[in-house]
C-alpha cells in the first residue's frame, strides 16, 4: 500500500476558511450502499433511524496558539525577540510545546504573553520544549482565554489569521473536557436545534473523550503507509458509555461515531469480538485498508487531506475504490473541504 494510492487533486478554492452558518446548514454527502446523495446536515433526522447511536467526542479545544516576547540582557542592552508558541499537551509539570524561533530560547528564560501570562522554559529538546506557566488551574484557563488564539489547522492558517470568532466556531456545542489542540471537526456541524430534532427522532447520544493532538496534522512521510507510526492521544470511554454501546449492538442498533477521533477511540476500547470495555489512557491506533472494524457501523466525517491517515481510515471503512468515487463526486460538486468544510455520512 503506497502513499500515492491516497492522493487526489483538490482545487485550492474548495478549502473552507469559515464554517457554514448556521452550523447545520452545511452540505452532507450521504454515501450508503452504492448510492451517493447530496443532502444537508440538518437532514440527519430524516436520514438516521430511531435507535441509532451517535458517538460524540466531548473534548474541549484550548486556545493553544500564543504570541509572546523573550527579553535578554546583552552588552548592547536589552534584546527582545518575538516568540510564537503552540501548546501540545500537559506534562507532569507545565506543558510540552513548539516554539518559533526555537534558537532564540535558552533554558530558564521567560516568555511573556502580555500582562496576563508568562512561562519559564524548563527544558529544550529536539522535538520541542517544556514550559512552566506562572498561573495554574482556573487562573491559567482564564489567562489563556484572554491571550491565546485557537489552533487552526495549517491549511486554514496559511489562508488567514485566527480571530476571536474562531473561539466559538472551532468548538463543539457539547465541548466539556479541556485538553485538545485540534477540534473534532465533524462535530462542529451540530447545533442545539439539530440535537433536539435528533432526540425527537429517537437517536441516542453517547459521549466519549479523545483529546485531539497537533499530531493529527502531521504528514505521512513513508512511502509504505503500513510502516507509519501514529501519534498517541489521550482518551476515555467510561463504563456507562461502554455499556450503552454494548446494549445498542446487542439490540441490533447502529453505532455511528461522529468524527474519526470518536471512531479511533471506540475501536481502541473494543475487544476483537466487538465488546466495548471502559478505557482510559493513550491510543495510537492506525486504521488503514484491511482493518476489521469492531463496533463501527458508519461514520460522519468531513473531507480529509490527500495522503493523510484520515483518508486512509475512511478508505478502510468504505473501500479505496468507493472513497475515490465519493471524493470525485465531492470535488466535482464543489463540496467545501477540511476542518471548516462540509460533511459526509458514510454507511458501508
Amino acid at each position: 500500500m503506497k502513499l500515492d494510492d491516497f492522493d487526489f487533486d483538490l482545487p485550492r478554492e474548495l478549502i473552507a476558511t469559515r464554517p457554514a452558518k448556521p452550523r447545520s446548514s452545511a452540505r452532507l454527502l450521504l454515501a450508503q450502499g452504492g448510492d451517493i446523495a447530496d443532502r444537508h446536515v440538518h437532514d440527519l433526522p430524516q436520514i438516521l433511524q430511531p435507535g441509532d447511536v451517535l458517538v460524540l467526542n466531548d473534548t474541549k479545544v484550548i486556545p493553544a496558539r500564543l504570541s509572546g516576547t523573550r527579553s535578554r540582557a546583552t552588552p548592547q542592552g536589552e534584546a527582545v525577540a518575538r516568540i510564537e508558541v503552540t501548546l501540545l499537551e500537559p506534562a507532569a509539570e507545565g506543558w510540552t510545546a513548539l516554539a518559533k524561533p526555537m534558537r532564540k530560547l535558552k533554558r530558564g528564560e521567560v516568555i511573556r504573553f502580555g500582562d496576563q501570562l508568562s512561562a519559564t522554559v524548563a527544558e529544550i529538546g529536539p522535538d520541542g520544549l517544556r514550559l512552566v506557566f506562572d498561573a495554574q488551574g482556573d487562573a491559567f484557563d482564564a489567562a489563556l482565554a484572554q491571550v491565546g488564539a485557537m489552533p487552526l489547522p495549517p491549511y486554514i492558517a496559511a489562508l488567514r489569521a485566527p480571530d476571536r470568532q474562531d473561539h466559538q466556531d472551532y468548538q463543539t456545542v457539547w465541548a466539556q473536557h479541556q485538553g485538545a489542540v485540534a477540534a473534532p471537526t465533524a462535530s462542529l456541524h451540530f447545533d442545539e436545534p439539530l440535537l433536539e430534532a435528533l432526540r425527537q427522532r429517537g437517536v441516542e447520544f453517547v459521549h466519549v473523550t479523545l483529546h485531539v493532538g497537533a499530531g493529527t496534522f502531521l504528514p505521512v512521510k513513508v512511502e509504505d503507509v503500513t510502516t507509519h507510526r501514529m501519534h498517541a492521544e489521550w482518551g476515555e470511554v467510561t463504563a456507562e458509555a461502554a455499556q450503552r454501546i454494548n446494549r445498542a449492538r446487542a439490540e441490533g442498533r447502529r453505532v455511528i461515531p461522529v468524527g474519526t477521533t470518536a471512531l479511533r477511540l471506540i475501536e481502541s476500547a473494543a475487544t476483537e469480538q466487538g465488546l466495548m470495555q471502559p478505557f482510559r489512557g493513550t491510543t495510537d491506533i492506525f486504521i488503514y485498508p484491511g482493518y476489521h472494524f469492531r463496533v463501527t457501523d458508519g461514520l460522519m466525517t468531513n473531507f480529509h487531506l490527500p495522503k493523510s491517515t484520515l483518508l486512509m481510515l475512511v478508505s478502510a471503512l468504505m473501500g479505496p475504490q468507493r472513497i475515490r468515487q465519493i471524493y470525485d463526486h465531492a470535488v466535482k460538486n464543489s463540496y467545501r473541504f477540511f476542518s471548516y468544510g462540509d460533511s459526509s455520512l458514510l454507511i458501508p
